[in-house]
């Protein structure tokens, strides 16, 4: 797979995961707002902060593969 492929994975599926991962985080939140038990709203936070942290993850190495490509392509001086 080439580093522009990995870039154009990457990047979006982040951006997804970020968007996904913040609206799971204020779910969790409005849980405990309601006053769920927290066995039920702890389990959700940790999920929707592990999800928003790997969309974090996988922008920044859409970020590396993008350098790397630039690297790659351009041309010797």
């Amino acid at each position: 797979m080439t580093h522009k492929a990995k870039w154009l994975l990457f990047s979006p599926l982040g951006l997804a995961g970020i968007g996904a991962g913040a609206c799971l985080v204020h779910w969790a939140g409005v849980l405990k707002d309601a006053a769920t038990p927290a066995t039920t709203w702890v389990p959700a936070g940790t999920v929707a902060l592990v999800v928003l942290n790997a969309g974090v993850c996988l922008v920044a190495r859409g970020v590396l593969e993008k350098i790397r490509h630039e690297l790659r392509e351009k041309p010797v001086e």
